[in-house]
């Protein structure tokens, strides 16, 4: 039943005179039925402290969107009375005349407490991934460990020509590339102190030490023995040896009998990397969530997660797999004791931004109420149960007793102060101690970029998390500075002076507050699933800049991502760079904006189709399918992951060449008719797909790439998720 009710039609047992909102009957059944049995927490208490948290913060929710709102009038009315000052001193004068800019406080540390290893002292690859898909879901969860093997013969990093292509049957040849790389890789990572790994025969332990033989009988321990932690079966030729480095372990498997263990000298069968260290469960930009069903369902996939119950049926050829939650790992640490490891991400869970709405609550008015309010209590009621009553988890997340909340779209100091507020008033009602919710804070919007440190104080003691997203924090940049002129085209942005110090400043003042040991800094995404080769040339800069984590688009990225954190030392890096100073104010506002007659009439219209391909394949599975990220091909059919972020980018941007007069709006127009049948071209035969063309014109999706391109100056600080939703509730109410 999708229609709100008053709680005490579900219940008989709370009074309408004590729950100032209404509240879906789906939501109440959820949580009445499902959830609170599970945390001893009294039902007429949870409804009517929920009730009264939102009558309390809703209204301050509202001020700080207003706040927003005010400060872009005033800069754009500022660039419009001050043409080309853009970096001058009057331009920061005036941005802390209005509070924009906030004076920064004296040095300080981090308080946070109770946090998990893979967060505090780990550095290894990150996943983010939509909590409406199960399979994806569970997918990301159990991607701790990831087969280096597979990983290897399934990507690019081995050629597909020359005998080496990778078809529906093993390709032994394409198999021998992988194998030598695999073992390249530990005679890299874990060198032998004589030979290689290449030409190892068998391996041993003996005497808390592993033994490398060769053919002609010699043998070799590491060249590093600590390494070798732990293994199965060590009396006889162990069957797995589990080794670390820079604090991730390896598992080598030994089958002589195996598929690929029966050709290996060493009966090597696989190597098994500790890869994806946590994932990040998404309520928000890789979602299309846009009603109370929507919503539900993301919250029943969390709930299946943290209980350990969620399952998806995989239909592989003829067989028929369910897919749940990887157990732990559990060796025998060289010394004769257990060795456990994890087999499961740590999982945290972003919610909302501050700006959306949502139907699941509403006022007596019947106005909707915050969503991101919604989202903290009930993500973290769920969360709260391996907490209060960890028998009913059939595995373990947290193992500090932690809750991991991200929150995106934040602009400046108030309202992480305010998210901090929020997550108070949750522990309250949830009966947890303080500060058991640990923030993520998105560095995403220039406001919060260039009072990072007041950012960070305003969460001093649950701050766990700072990262850096180029394509929000474009999209921002665009949108503040709208007036100040037209930009560069979205490909010459990122090569712009302030990107570099947006990216070093991050580090910088997350380092200066204390994070190494203690939190995550993280870098955003790789967008190309399919280039694992250039990743992998690319990626390493990410450890190497004093990050400790950073995004990858799949399971198979984050095991080729590992890869960097064996190569690079990642605590050595932050020692080091904590001895630079952070990027100075100057730095982070500084913009090159398009000179007079820049470019030619072609060029403008070759950065349209870029832009206006990328929009228009990406809202038509948004708005017709439900499908808040995947895979969208490009222009050049280069298959890129697409979220709402790449889409705020360029609807922005087209938004601010049409307010400067760079393109006008019949080429846009002809642009988006020709770009809709390539798009439709290149999604032909996908399932569901509704085609734009030939009746473009009564096309929703084409209705909404329309609107979010020439509304796009009046959208709240550029964001697309108010024109999707919308346009989204009505495909689904047609």
């Amino acid at each position: 039943m999708n229609l709100a009710q008053n709680l005490d039609t579900q219940t008989g047992n709370t009074t309408t005179s004590s729950i100032a909102h209404k509240i879906n009957a789906g939501l109440v059944q959820f949580v009445n039925q499902e959830v609170l049995p599970l945390t001893g927490l009294n039902q007429d208490k949870f409804w009517h402290d929920f009730s009264q948290l939102l009558t309390d913060l809703a209204p301050k929710n509202n001020a700080l969107l207003a706040k927003r709102e005010s400060l872009q009038q005033q800069i754009d009315q500022w660039h419009q009375a001050n043409p080309n000052k853009l970096n001058s001193a009057q331009y920061q004068a005036f941005l802390r005349e209005i509070g924009y800019l906030v004076e920064q406080g004296d040095d300080f540390q981090i308080t946070t407490s109770n946090v998990d290893q893979e967060i505090s002292s780990m550095a290894g690859p990150q996943l983010v991934v939509p909590i409406k898909n199960a399979r994806f879901a569970l997918n990301a969860a159990n991607a701790r460990w990831g087969s280096l093997y597979d990983a290897a013969y399934g990507s690019d990093l081995i050629q597909q020509c020359d005998g080496l292509k990778a078809g529906k049957k093993y390709n032994p040849a394409r198999g021998k590339h992988v194998i030598a790389l695999a073992k390249t890789f530990l005679d890299d990572n874990f060198p032998l102190k004589e030979g290689s790994h290449h030409d190892v025969q068998s391996y041993s332990v003996y005497f808390h030490h592993l033994l490398a033989t060769f053919p002609d009988g010699s043998q070799s321990g590491l060249a590093q023995p600590c390494q070798f932690v732990a293994s199965s079966n060590p009396d006889v030729e162990p069957t797995s040896i589990v080794l670390k480095n820079n604090g991730l372990h390896i598992e080598l498997i030994i089958n002589r009998k195996g598929a690929i263990g029966q050709h290996d000298i060493a009966g090597l069968d696989d190597i098994q990397l500790e890869s994806a260290l946590s994932t990040i469960m998404d309520f928000e930009d890789s979602v299309a969530a846009v009603d109370s069903q929507d919503k539900i369902e993301a919250y029943q996939n969390w709930f299946g997660l943290i209980t350990g119950n969620l399952t998806a049926t995989i239909d592989k050829g003829n067989q028929t797999q369910i897919r749940r939650l990887n157990c732990d790992r559990s060796y025998t640490h060289k010394n004769g004791d257990d060795y456990n490891l994890h087999g499961r991400s740590l999982l945290m869970v972003r919610n909302v931004g501050h700006l959306m709405t949502s139907d699941l609550m509403q006022d007596q008015h019947a106005q909707n109420m915050p969503e991101g309010l919604i989202d903290a209590v009930i993500t973290s009621l769920i969360a709260s149960i391996e907490i209060h009553n960890p028998q009913a988890c059939r595995v373990t997340n947290s193992r500090t007793g932690s809750i991991y909340i991200v929150k995106p779209k934040m602009h400046g100091p108030e309202e992480v102060a305010f998210s901090n507020e929020i997550f108070e008033r949750v522990e309250n009602m949830l009966d947890l101690a303080p500060n058991t919710i640990k923030m993520g804070i998105m560095d995403e919007e220039r406001r919060t970029t260039v009072n990072l440190k007041e950012c960070i104080r305003a969460a001093q003691s649950r701050v766990v998390f700072i990262n850096t997203g180029f394509l929000d924090r474009t999209g921002d940049e665009i949108h503040t500075s709208m007036q100040a002129g037209a930009f560069k085209p979205k490909g010459e942005i990122k090569h712009q002076a302030w990107i570099g110090a947006y990216e070093n400043n991050n580090v910088e003042v997350g380092l200066a507050c204390g994070f190494a040991g203690k939190a995550q800094i993280g870098k955003g995404m790789w967008a190309m699933p399919e280039e694992m080769k250039a990743m992998m040339a690319d990626k390493i800069a990410h450890p190497q800049s004093g990050a400790n984590t950073a995004w990858v688009p799949s399971p198979t990225a984050a095991t080729l991502h590992a890869i960097h954190y064996h190569q690079v030392n990642v605590f050595e890096q932050q020692e080091s760079i904590s001895q630079r100073p952070a990027a100075n104010i100057g730095d982070l506002l500084q913009l090159e904006l398009l000179a007079e007659n820049e470019l030619t009439q072609a060029q403008i219209e070759a950065e349209l189709d870029n832009n206006i391909q990328g929009i228009l394949g990406y809202v038509v599975r948004w708005v017709e399918m439900g499908i808040g990220c995947s895979k969208v091909p490009d222009i050049n059919n280069v298959e890129l992951m697409e979220d709402r972020a790449t889409l705020r980018i360029s609807s922005q941007h087209i938004a601010n060449w049409l307010l400067h007069r760079i393109c006008r709006p019949e080429q846009v127009m002809d642009s988006m008719h020709k770009m809709a049948q390539v798009v439709d071209t290149q999604n032909a035969g996908s399932e569901g797909y509704q085609p734009m063309l030939p009746q473009i014109e009564q096309s929703l999706a084409f209705q909404a790439a329309r609107e979010l391109i020439f509304q796009g100056r009046n959208q709240p600080s550029g964001y697309t998720e108010p024109l999707l939703h919308q346009y989204r509730g009505w495909v689904k109410n047609q």
